[in-house]
């Protein structure tokens, strides 16, 4: 077996274990991956199952890829309950990530004993780690940009108009994975077109300008596409092109429930530094280095390699500034391959690519003269502690929002009663209460489409529940014409949450605002149920008068 199939082998199984270690063996599991389990299973077990219920709001690659292992939940519930099937989405996806490390340090000639040590570092790092086992985005997100980063930078000596396909498809699947993608998108059309054009030197720019169209075409056409079907099909379907932006469930309404983003531009910049630098502690040594050896080597794979990765963090730091996005370290995610691979650019680029076409404007590259060993322990020397100083600064709460609960995980500590442990274990039960809900309503023996519920909180209750088909939820088509008249449909119960923050948002408080405090008339309390988790709602059951 080759060793790139070990490592995707190895690699995925580590990803599965730690994932199901975390999800299964602490109940430590992620909202967004909850959330988008809850889509798929929509898709299959609702009472009105369709493939347009997977939802508009956020791109769509992490829940379809999730539909088959989601089908087996019919028999065995546990698998969307504790997020068994994100886990055994996001561990190959990852571990093609760390293949992709592996194929670039290849394709640059390093040294086998480098290429082996950053791509370990690479997959070993915490946050690698985690993402590759909870079952977020960012695990085929990074997939996909580390393809396309190993394809352009080959196409920057190759000129492999394979190369170049290769890197559209991979951003226009990036796109579907997670809107950032745009950036990327929009940078390598930019880089694609000024290369070719001066592929031949200044002077020689006008004999060009038609290929280098074509190339930005090419390469920008699968984003363009995707962008476009994704929008038109929203459309018709929901009357909304970007629902990420319109839609009452959309980031911009999450932000504004949740206390809104960054007001102060400048605070907004450091910490965005600061949470690239988290991730990538070598980057402000790595970069200015292999920038001067770039320019003394005349060397346009290491201007590729930043396009693509840097593109994407300068997105989310923008984002951040102008107050559209939430502090989270795993926007700055690309921070870590962009460390690897320049680590690989402080060595020389040495021998021949294997192409499959070589394009007009290919050039074999010449293997430089002297050692290659210096640049090689350097590269080490930088990276081999940033795991370690990752992992250290991911229990912060306020560089890790959402990973510093890890702690308790790893240094479980059950008698230190400090104000961080305590919110650290509530992070952990996130989600432990939606079970038991859903495991109460189960033993109710209720008939199919008897209790109302919106999925804005309540889509932790739908994954956890053996019965989906008992729940009314917001991608039923009838949905409205239920929540106007439950007692005329045969609604038996509504699960409410407090109308306030993320609860604002939630169609049955939209329609009954007062239904969580009083019954709103058309109910009376049931039951009410504590919530064990941070920032989760305490629900209240009524029923339907």
């Amino acid at each position: 077996m080759r060793p790139a199939r070990w490592l995707f082998w190895g690699c995925t199984a580590l990803y599965v274990v730690i994932g199901l270690y975390l999800t299964v063996g602490h109940g430590f599991l992620m909202g967004d991956a909850l959330s988008r389990i809850s889509a798929a299973r929509s898709v299959l077990f609702s009472r009105d199952p369709h493939l347009a219920a997977i939802g508009f709001v956020f791109t769509p690659l992490t829940a379809v890829v999730q539909l088959p292992t989601v089908l087996l939940s019919h028999w065995w519930p546990g698998l969307t309950a504790w997020g068994v099937t994100g886990v055994v989405m996001s561990a190959p996806f990852m571990a093609g990530a760390v293949v992709q490390i592996f194929k670039i340090g290849t394709d640059r000639g390093c040294p086998p004993w480098l290429i082996w040590a950053v791509t370990a570092l690479f997959a070993l790092n915490p946050m690698i780690v985690f993402y590759g086992g909870n079952g977020m985005s960012e695990a085929p997100f990074l997939l996909l940009m580390c393809w396309a980063t190993r394809r352009l930078i080959r196409w920057c000596t190759t000129d492999d108009i394979h190369d170049l396909v290769a890197v559209a498809v991979a951003l226009g699947l990036a796109y579907l994975t997670r809107y950032d993608a745009l950036a990327a998108g929009l940078a390598v059309t930019v880089f694609v077109f000024a290369t070719t054009l001066l592929r031949q030197g200044w002077k020689n720019k006008r004999e060009l300008l038609f290929p280098a169209s074509l190339d930005a075409v090419l390469v920008a056409l699968p984003t363009g596409v995707a962008f476009l079907a994704w929008a038109a099909t929203s459309w018709l379907i929901t009357g909304e092109a970007l629902q990420q932006f319109s839609s009452t469930y959309g980031n911009a309404n999450i932000l504004a429930q949740s206390g809104g983003g960054s007001t102060d531009a400048g605070y907004a910049l450091i910490f965005s530094v600061a949470e690239t630098v988290v991730l990538g502690p070598v980057l402000p040594l790595l970069v200015p280095i292999v920038a001067v050896l770039a320019w003394r080597r005349r060397d346009l794979e290491v201007v590729a390699a930043v396009v693509v990765l840097a593109s994407v963090i300068a997105f989310a730091t923008l984002s951040y500034m102008r107050g559209l996005t939430f502090p989270f370290l795993r926007f700055y995610i690309c921070a870590l391959p962009l460390m690897a691979v320049l680590a690989f650019q402080l060595v020389p680029p040495g021998g021949a690519l294997v192409e499959r076409r070589h394009g007009p404007h290919g050039f074999t590259r010449r293997l430089v003269v002297g050692s290659r060993s210096v640049p090689a322990a350097l590269a080490v020397a930088l990276v081999v502690f940033t795991p370690v100083a990752t992992g250290a600064l991911m229990v912060s709460p306020t560089l890790s929002d959402q990973q510093y609960a890890l702690e308790s995980v790893v240094f479980p500590a059950p008698h230190d009663t400090s104000d961080k442990r305590r919110t650290e274990r509530r992070i952990i039960a996130s989600f432990s209460t939606e079970r038991e809900l859903a495991r109460h309503i189960d033993g109710m023996r209720l008939p199919e489409g008897s209790v109302l519920m919106d999925t804005v909180y309540g889509f932790a209750v739908y994954t956890a529940t053996d019965n989906p088909r008992t729940f009314v939820i917001p991608s039923d088509q009838d949905f409205t014409s239920i929540v106007n008249r439950p007692a005329e449909h045969g609604i038996q119960y509504v699960l409410a949450v407090p109308n306030t923050g993320r609860g604002e948002s939630d169609a049955v408080n939209r329609r009954y605002p007062t239904l969580y405090e009083t019954g709103a008339d058309i109910a009376t309390l049931e039951l009410e149920i504590p919530n064990d988790g941070q920032d989760q709602p305490t629900w209240r059951l009524y029923r339907v008068l």
